[in-house]
């Protein structure tokens, strides 16, 4: 028991800050601190956006972005992410906003937080790594689509139509555009995304998202113009925490939705700290410790009245390319993004909510990746199956659903080609092999001919090469089963690289048609690793019943050629030039 608490307590303590997390923000903080100012510039808009969004406002947005923020890069694994709302999160959360209102979705943001503790402490980070690339990207570009349809509304100046699929909402937006136009919001909408996609080719290291937020409010406000409605009032600084939202007899039924919230959150969080990974030389994140930093994040958010967050693959890519070496980079983005929460919230709040939409817009654009997304086509069908199949789903269901169908494809594929290298081919009868079966006197000495023919005429060897599993068994035992009418076969079991019980059973079975047919198998090379499956569906004791196992093949035909000469099959006619003593002759020739 003092054993299992002290492995445990030492578990807990692996997850958090180190001295070397500490001292890493000491080496260049002027560097870190001008990254976090770019980063809560870019990382401002994509806030407001995603908050209003999800359903809960721009302050839940805001409120995520300054406390998720601030502990996802404390306790976190990776010394560059950058969390808080995101737009794949918010596409799970308009759902459970429709359903549950506002206080299911902080109650979610708490159970799935605490998922998340559960997930770093059992070490289940490191499974993310058999997530596939074709998987990634369909769902990548599947919550590209869904963010950008979910900004149909808003860009379009048109009051939110109900329903709880994207695709609905926005025909039913487009129709109520058609029937009153508000071109303003349109004209809003289009330029601010504009701007960013064209200033993003121009001059990449420009923000040009708070440039073009700010541009927009600017001449929405000193135009007059109508039809750009504003977020509205922010309150001027963070709730004080509270659980007032707590309803202990909902928990039941909020389980399901904080279990996809939790895999989201696990998923694009560990994705993104791969991504960071990926632009560096020489850093690597600690997979559980980043779970357990987005599980803090996510127990505290609600408390504040924040949505829950994720690692953002965007404000990381922006915090690793300015140049950030340490936690301090994410940590004071979150500061900035506090101030101005307590300082700016008046003018933030003037901010048209046609000019978030356009931000959204542009960056579900800036979310795919074409090059990536030809090459997975390109690469084989399978990957492209995969790609569609994930991108599809995550836009007709939702994303847990659409990562799990495309996991499912993925392995069934696998399976499939894996299966596809299991092969079962006929060998000749190798001569290097006859002269221990013949019993020839002198060592390397070569049968003749008639004595080669004597043997191949009923004995056929077969080698089995690859996996012998469910996927591929019964088209073995279909081929085996075929088997021309000869006396003995011989398995040649060496090269079976892995077999499950099904593949064994399959076995079995093929062993006792041929039986049924009279005709004897023996095997040989049997690895040791295999034995054990083999002996628990009743192969072996098969075998040693019906046929007989052998260390080699030499000596598995010698054995047939003696169950041959047993049976009367081989007699002197079958070997011309022979004396008239059968085949056991040929051992004293």
């Amino acid at each position: 028991m003092t054993s299992v608490l002290s492995r445990g307590r030492s578990r807990i303590v692996s997850l958090l800050p180190s001295r070397a997390d500490l001292a890493g923000m000491g080496r260049s903080p002027r560097r870190d601190l001008l990254a976090g100012l770019t980063v809560a510039i870019v990382a401002l808009p994509l806030a407001l956006g995603f908050g209003v969004s999800s359903g809960l406002g721009a302050e839940a947005g805001l409120a995520t972005a300054v406390v998720a923020g601030a502990l996802a890069a404390l306790f976190g694994g990776s010394d560059l992410q950058v969390s808080g709302p995101t737009g794949a999160m918010t596409v799970v959360l308009v759902p459970i906003v429709a359903r549950y209102g506002a206080s299911g979705v902080l109650t979610v943001g708490l159970m799935a937080g605490l998922m998340l503790v559960a997930l770093a402490v059992l070490r289940a980070g490191k499974y993310m790594r058999y997530v596939p690339a074709p998987v990634v990207e369909g769902f990548t570009l599947g919550i590209a689509c869904v963010i950008g349809l979910q900004q149909i509304p808003n860009a379009l100046g048109v009051a939110h139509p109900e329903g709880d699929r994207v695709l609905v909402v926005a025909w039913r937006a487009l129709e109520e555009f058609v029937r009153h136009p508000n071109w303003t919001a349109l004209g809003c909408a289009a330029a601010v995304a504009a701007v960013m996609l064209v200033g993003a080719r121009w001059r990449p290291a420009v923000p040009f998202s708070i440039l073009a937020v700010i541009a927009a409010t600017v001449v929405v406000q000193a135009a007059g113009l109508e039809g750009a409605r504003p977020i509205g009032d922010l309150p001027s600084g963070l709730p004080a925490p509270s659980l007032a939202f707590l309803d202990p007899g909902a928990l039941g039924s909020l389980l399901a939705p904080a279990v996809a919230v939790a895999a989201l959150a696990a998923l694009e969080s560990l994705l993104s700290a791969s991504v960071a990974d990926g632009m560096t030389v020489d850093r690597r994140h600690d997979p559980d410790r980043e779970l357990f930093g987005q599980g803090l994040a996510n127990i505290a958010a609600p408390l504040f009245g924040g949505v829950p967050a994720t690692g953002a693959i965007a404000r990381t890519a922006v915090n690793v390319r300015t140049g950030a070496g340490s936690r301090l980079s994410s940590l004071s983005h979150a500061a900035v993004l506090a101030v101005i929460v307590f300082a700016a919230a008046p003018l933030v709040s003037r901010i048209p909510l046609a000019a978030l939409a356009g931000v959204l817009l542009a960056t579900a654009v800036r979310m795919v990746e074409v090059g990536s997304l030809r090459a997975m086509v390109k690469a084989t069908r399978s990957d492209a199956a995969i790609l569609a199949l994930t991108a599809l789903a995550t836009l007709a269901l939702d994303l847990v659903q659409a990562v799990v169908i495309g996991l499912l494809a993925a392995g069934a594929l696998a399976l499939r080609a894996v299966a596809r290298q299991a092969r079962l081919d006929q060998v000749p009868l190798d001569r290097g092999d006859l002269p221990q079966a013949l019993g020839c006197a002198r060592a390397g000495e070569t049968p003749s001919d008639e004595e080669h023919a004597l043997l191949a005429e009923h004995i056929v060897a077969y080698r089995i090469d690859g996996p012998l599993f469910f996927a591929g068994a019964h088209r073995f035992l279909l081929e085996l089963s075929e088997v021309a009418d000869v006396r003995v076969v011989i398995l040649r079991m060496s090269r079976i690289s892995t077999m499950d019980a099904t593949g064994a059973l399959v076995l079995k079975d093929a062993v006792e048609k041929l039986d049924r047919r009279g005709i004897l198998v023996l095997a040989s090379g049997i690895r040791p690793g295999q034995r054990q499956v083999l002996h628990s569906v009743g192969v072996l004791d098969l075998l040693h019943r019906k046929g007989g196992e052998y260390a080699t093949t030499p000596e598995a035909v010698r054995a047939a050629r003696e169950h041959l000469e047993t049976a009367g099959v081989l007699r002197p006619a079958d070997a011309p030039g022979r004396p008239a003593h059968g085949i056991a002759q040929l051992r004293n020739s």
